[in-house]
Parts: structure tokens; sequence; C-alpha cells
């Protein structure tokens, strides 16, 4: 179990300091600046990266909601997931942690935002804490139905990791502006604990809404969308 759990921490780590790390360090800065799309893409890459290197020994979940629709999908052992989240949410903390080192190192350092989640105020374009929720738990759901057909056994050999990367990307461009995306609570902890107060605050929606969204996508593919193999027919030729 131990090289499972550390691989859901280093994955995590890795997705926290890349996509965050795009986000704080040069998502912003004058003249050279990536926006929101070179941040969609970078939190796609951290992914694709991390599930190629680490998905292998873990899963590659490196997101307590991708835990949690795995189960529900009935693709993970119940057993499991307490200690899953828990290596997650530490590898967010741990990557927000380097990031908020490497990023204090500027002269004027100011922590701001973080690249935290947030609503009304603290959503980049505004929006209420209705349209976040709601956002939150469409996306979630939709990211895990894409997991869940991507990494079904009747589903192309070797392609998942770049459907996953994909869907991910699609989620940040679409979402940056509302909430600055989450669909990830251990991505939202580890800023989040940095940058405490309003942070701390609103976390439980970036928790409760991927929760929400990917258990709702794990029963939904699982008791709808899922296509089991034909029965046999005793004696008919195998087809091929």
């Amino acid at each position: 179990m131990f090289p499972k759990l550390s691989s859901e921490f280093l994955g995590t780590f890795w997705l926290v300091l890349g996509g965050c790390g795009s986000a704080v360090l040069a998502a912003g800065f004058p003249g050279l600046g990536i926006g929101f799309a070179g941040v969609s893409l970078a939190f796609g890459l951290t992914v694709l990266s991390g599930a190629y290197a680490l998905g292998p020994v873990s899963g590659g979940h490196f997101n307590p909601a991708v835990t949690v629709g795995l189960w529900a999908g009935g693709r993970f052992p119940s057993r499991d997931v307490p200690a899953y989240i828990v290596a997650q949410v530490l590898g967010g903390i741990a990557g927000a942690g380097v990031l908020f080192v490497i990023a204090s190192g500027k002269p004027g350092f100011e922590l701001g935002a973080f690249a935290s989640n947030g609503f009304g105020e603290h959503s980049p374009g505004g929006y209420s804490l209705g349209a976040g929720l709601v956002t939150e738990v469409v996306m979630t759901f939709m990211f895990l139905i894409v997991i869940l057909g991507a990494t079904h056994k009747r589903a192309p050999v070797g392609f998942a990791g770049l459907a996953i990367d994909l869907a991910l990307t699609l989620i940040h461009l679409i979402r940056i502006p509302v909430t600055n995306t989450s669909v990830n609570p251990a991505r939202s902890t580890g800023t989040a604990v940095f940058v405490g107060g309003w942070a701390l605050a609103q976390l439980w929606v970036f928790w409760l809404a991927p929760i929400v969204g990917a258990a709702a996508a794990g029963v939904c593919y699982r008791s709808v969308l899922q296509v089991e193999p034909e029965p046999a027919i005793t004696g008919a030729p195998a087809r091929t």
C-alpha cells in the first residue's frame, strides 16, 4: 500500500506545483503571461505526465473526487478510499508549500489569491455561489464520465491519459473565470491553507461540489452507461 500512497502524494504534489505554479508564477508575468489558456494547458500537462509516470503504481487518481467517483463506479475498493484521500491532500499541501517558497523569493512578493478557488468577490469573474456550485458539480461529473469511459476495458489501450488530460484542459478553459477551477478538493485545500481567511471559509464548496459530482458520475456510469460483455451462446462459435 505504501507505494500506492506515495504515488498519490507525488502525483497530487506535481499537479498543484505545476498547475497552480503556472497561475502564480507565469499567468500574469508582464509581456510574457501565459493567460487562462496557458494555465489550462499546464493543469492538463501535469495530469498527463503524472498519469503515465505514476498511474501504473496507484492508478493515478491525484484527486479525492476521482477516488470517490471510481469507488461509486465500482472500480475502487472502499477500504482504500480514506488513505488515498489523505495522501492526496498532503501532496496538495506540500505542492502549494514548495510553490509558496518559490513565489516568496521575489522582491515585493504579495500572496494575493495564490491560485485559490472562490466565488463572489473571490471569483475571477465575480460569479455567485450558485454558479460556482453548479459548475463544480457538472464539470466534475463530466470529468469522471470521461475517466470511467477512457479507462473501461473496452476503451483503446494506452489512450486514457490523453483523453483525461484534454478533458481537464477543457474544463479549465471553461471554468477558470467562474471559480478559478477546482474539480479537485486536494488542489483547493493546498492553496487555501496558505491563503487562510476567505479561502478556508469558502473551501467547503470545493469539497462538497466535486464529491457530489464525482459520486453521481460513478453511479450513473455504473448503472446507465457501462456496457457489459454479451453472454456467450452455448454451441455458437466465439466472435473475435
